[in-house]
């Protein structure tokens, strides 16, 4: 089972009707999903605010990869061949 990045999920179908997916998901990303397996994910813009985004130097980046390793070392595996 592939590890998503949210809890909510939405039907290529559902999405059709996107203001539907927009109440259900609230202010949550929603990841979408075609024949069970996710393409895409589904940002309302009110999950993303000025609030959230902060300048990080390299070292910053550096540090905060380093303490989630074991949680995203996955998605560094995945991408090392993109």
């Amino acid at each position: 089972m592939e590890h998503l990045l949210t809890n909510l999920t939405a039907s290529l179908t559902e999405l059709r009707e996107p203001s539907k997916v927009l109440a259900r998901a609230g202010n949550r990303p929603v990841a979408i999903l075609n024949r069970n397996e996710a393409i895409g994910y589904f940002v309302p813009k009110s999950a993303v605010t000025s609030a959230d985004i902060k300048v990080a130097s390299t070292e910053e980046v550096n540090a905060t990869l380093n303490t989630h390793l074991a949680e995203i070392g996955h998605v560094l595996d995945y991408l090392k061949d993109k």
